[in-house]
Parts: structure tokens; sequence; C-alpha cells
């Protein structure tokens, strides 16, 4: 990751624009290169790679998951460097698969955790492996349009989890049912008027024919 500053120079407009002002105020004002203005500041470019070896890419061309661990990484990068007292993270291990949700759940851990910068990580997540290293667990409810929370044990966290994940399965697993059965009828009613196109042009190629040969078979008009 690299920043994007000019080499503490500004830019012509800036440049006249602060010849104007030492103008007016007689005095004159150097960059400095250790720290310079925020008006020098031109954003952030990130090149990615996950591996010791292979190939650089740019956050546009990531996955969401890709693009999830990339802000973690840098979200932790700084919490090490320059810790805040608590971190609210919502659903970040959504669009990770299991062996990433633990990777991440262990390094919340270690951070949450450690000797030199702890602090305390509030997530939100509807999977095991966040729950599993969480030191307290709480659920909510929404009844009579009011949210509710309640102090839940690990166990029972973990149960409820489970039970969601097996209704999101069965749930998958009706979607792809009706998705196959909605393709077989598509196929099969796109099979049944290729049926009827071809009946009707064998019909009309036997009515021509039918034709043809009335024609023939009448006696020609002499003149």
């Amino acid at each position: 990751m690299r920043t994007m500053i000019d080499d503490a120079t500004a830019t012509d407009d800036e440049m006249e624009d602060s010849d104007d002002s030492q103008s007016e105020s007689g005095e004159k004002q150097a960059v400095d290169a250790n720290n310079p203005k925020v008006s020098l500041y031109k954003g952030i470019g990130i090149n990615v790679r996950f591996s010791e070896v292979g190939e650089n890419y740019l956050m546009p061309q990531l996955s969401g998951g890709q693009k999830a661990l990339v802000a973690m990484a840098l979200i932790f990068a700084i919490q090490r460097c320059d810790p805040a007292p608590f971190y609210l993270f919502d659903e970040l291990d959504q669009a990770l698969d299991s062996t990433h949700r633990a990777a991440v759940a262990n390094l919340i851990q270690r951070q949450a955790s450690s000797e030199e910068n702890p602090t305390q990580f509030l997530v939100s997540t509807f999977r095991p492996e966040l729950v599993s290293i969480a030191n307290r667990c709480y659920g909510i409810s929404y009844q009579n349009k009011v949210s509710s929370i309640h102090h839940l044990s690990k166990k029972d966290a973990l149960k409820f989890i489970a039970n969601l994940m097996s209704e999101e399965e069965e749930v998958g697993d009706v979607t792809s049912l009706a998705t196959s059965r909605v393709s077989r009828l598509t196929n099969a009613s796109r099979s049944s008027k290729k049926r009827k196109a071809i009946e009707q042009a064998e019909a009309a190629s036997e009515e021509d024919e039918t034709e043809d040969e009335e024609q023939d078979g009448k006696p020609a008009a002499s003149p």
C-alpha cells in the first residue's frame, strides 16, 4: 500500500494562490516534506497479493470476500499502531468462507487479548467461528415493533446459529429444486414448441405437395 503524495510540491494553481497570499502577507512559508499539508494529499492506492509469490491486484479486481479481508487487514494494522478502545463490526464475515472466518476469528481473539494494544470487539454475526471465541454472547429479538437484547450462553448461541444455518441450507435446497423444475418445464415447453413448429412445417409441406400433384393432374387448356 502506498500514498500518492506529490514530492512536497504544490500544483500550479496552488503555487499561484500561495504566491498571492505570500505577496499579501509578506511572509514566505516553506513546504514541510515530512509533514505535508492536507491539500497535497491525493488518496490511497492499494496493491494486493494474497501469497508470497503471485500477481498483484487492484481493489476493483477483487471479489467481495477479498475486499473484506483487505479492509480488515488495514483496520487491524491501524489498531496496532494507533489503537482505539473498541471496534464495532456488522457481519464482517458474511462474504467469507469457513477457512477465512476461522482465521479472522483467531486474529480478533489475538488482537483483543494483546498485551501491548488490547481492545474490545463488538461483532454481529450469523456464523459459528466468531461465536466460538467470544467472551459474551447476546441475542436480539424483535416483537411488536420493539427490539430486545438477551444474554445467551455460548452453547445456546451456537445452537441458534446451527439451526439458522440448517434453515438456510433447506431454503437453498428448495430454491435449487424449484430452479431445476422451472428449467425442466422451460425446456419441455421449448421442446413442445419446436415439435409443433416442425409438425406445422411438415403439414404445410404436405399441402404444397398435394396442390402441386392436383395441378399436374389437370388438363392443360388449349388456345
